[in-house]
């Protein structure tokens, strides 16, 4: 048989179906949800708001604050929680956010291939008929939905500690204005989405580090170097120039959904750039996967 007919009755390439992609997807998030890290820093996660809610039944033995809340950051939102344990929800994402909530986004979105190539497994994906293109995709999908669990987390562990150790029912805004109990638990929960929406640019730069080395250790401290850095930058004031194109520069601005009526401004300044950060680095990571040379 000549080249040219081996060639020509070769079976064409496998492509694999969009079920087979949803089911490495399945794989991957149940693998990631299995690691004792993932639970680790979770439960790190859901001890927050307990510790604030704790400190703040201590401080105060659980007497009302006085006054309505003014101005829109934690430091409100705090002075409220022994009126309504709601605020607990909003002053836990408040304290969590900066630092703690982007760390663990971090910490997955730098594993995500660098981890695999440093136990020796990316290969092994990648006979498989996924493709580079899908795997990263897989694996960002992956990281996305670890930011909305991880918000979650956050927000429902303290629902429950704000009602354990507070009273709930009717809440002011910061605005001064007075919402029900049920709008201030869809607020809430649209406060919850805005910040895991806020951690997708975070995600995006994990992942593309992730891609420049074969070292998941090495990834995951370099991308929450970048987060620090980025934080320490976004507080001097000579860089005000260049502050609104940080990633961190508006993740308090969810504060304004408790506003009466709800400032939008700042909020889709955030979500824009978080979608820029996203496009920017996750288009990165995509020229540098799919050229890379996989040896491991």
């Amino acid at each position: 048989m000549s080249r040219a007919e081996t060639v020509a009755t070769a079976p064409p390439p496998v492509r694999p179906s969009p079920l087979w992609t949803l089911g490495l997807l399945r794989s991957e998030l149940l693998t990631t949800l299995r690691r004792w890290r993932t639970l680790a820093l979770l439960g790190v996660l859901a001890a927050v708001p307990v510790l604030v809610g704790v400190a703040v039944r201590i401080e105060t033995g659980g007497s009302p604050a006085g006054g309505g809340p003014e101005g829109g950051g934690g430091p409100a939102f705090i002075a409220q929680i022994t009126n309504n344990g709601l605020f607990l929800v909003f002053t836990a994402l408040a304290a969590t956010l900066p630092f703690f909530l982007p760390m663990a986004v971090g910490v997955i979105a730098g594993d995500a291939i660098a981890g695999e190539a440093s136990a020796g497994t990316l290969r092994y994906l990648l006979v498989a008929p996924a493709g580079r293109t899908r795997l990263l995709l897989v694996k960002y999908t992956t990281t996305v939905a670890f930011c909305v669990l991880a918000t979650l987390v956050v927000a429902l562990s303290a629902l429950i500690a704000g009602a354990v150790l507070f009273p709930l029912g009717d809440l002011t805004t910061i605005s001064g204005t007075r919402i029900t109990f049920g709008e201030g638990l869809l607020r809430a929960l649209l406060i919850a989405l805005v910040v895991a929406a806020s951690l997708i640019g975070v995600a995006a730069l994990g992942l593309f580090v992730s891609t420049l080395t074969n070292s998941g250790i090495a990834a995951m401290a370099t991308t929450v170097g970048l987060l620090i850095t980025v934080q320490i930058l976004d507080q001097i004031p000579q860089l005000h120039a260049i502050q609104p194109y940080f990633f961190s520069h508006y993740w308090l601005s969810f504060a304004d959904l408790m506003r009466e009526p709800v400032y939008w401004d700042d909020v889709l300044r955030n979500l824009g750039v978080q979608a820029l950060y996203a496009a920017v680095f996750g288009s990165a990571a995509w020229a540098r996967f799919t050229a890379k040379d996989i040896t491991a």
